[in-house]
């Protein structure tokens, strides 16, 4: 629904300044995003400092680690991302016109993401997208995130809908796997990141390119 990739690339290069890193480019946040927080940052540490010293790469030094890092950079990271969390996103064209027409033809709407919920409230809320939605969940809203089916089937517990007759819209591989896993059929936006790999190798019952041809 919405282009985060310029609130992740301040977030992640604030932390990273912090830590003595040199800053990331666009292109790596693109393939590295849409698997929680956590596997974000561990991914951009390990490649910083593997950029720093190739030769560090198998080392046992806790200073190129990136586990030795980590929590330093969690907390810098969550803070930084707060503090910009939707300044530098757009809403994709197409999303408020699609959410309007699902929710006028009755249908009940929930937003699942692999973000930590707080952030994704917190950005709904920026980008008026939250009346939309009956209940939002994040990456830490359940024991396992997606491509694991559960957040999604938890998800359609909360709405009170069968798996079946429930559809997952997503822009991602995760998407399609989790939708797979639960019984979901899915339909995947041909926008968004998917890891930098093209989107129609995902699994998916449909493609789209924008939100307002659901009900087409």
């Amino acid at each position: 629904m919405v282009d985060t990739l310029g609130d992740f690339e301040v977030a992640l290069n604030r932390m990273l300044a912090e830590l003595q890193l040199p800053p990331i480019d666009r292109a790596l946040v693109e393939r590295t995003v849409g698997k929680g927080s956590e596997h974000l940052i561990r991914s951009v540490l390990a490649h910083q400092l593997q950029r720093i010293d190739p030769t560090t790469e198998g080392s046992t030094c806790p200073a190129v680690q990136p586990e030795a890092r980590y929590e330093q950079a969690w907390r810098s990271y969550q803070a930084h991302y707060r503090a910009i969390n939707g300044h530098f996103s757009e809403v994709y064209d197409g999303v408020r016109e699609g959410l309007q027409a699902l929710r006028e033809a009755g249908l009940p709407l929930a937003c699942l993401t692999n973000k930590p919920r707080a952030f994704a409230t917190d950005l709904l809320q920026a980008k008026g997208l939250s009346g939309y939605f009956a209940c939002v969940f994040g990456g830490d809203s359940f024991e396992r995130k997606k491509p694991d089916p559960l957040p999604l089937l938890k998800t359609c517990e909360a709405l009170g809908t069968a798996p079946a007759r429930t559809l997952m819209v997503g822009d991602s591989e995760n998407d399609g796997l989790a939708a797979r896993a639960a019984g979901c059929p899915v339909a995947l936006v041909t926008y968004g990141y998917n890891h930098g790999q093209p989107i129609e190798r995902a699994p998916h019952d449909r493609l789209i390119a924008s939100l307002a041809e659901l009900l087409a």
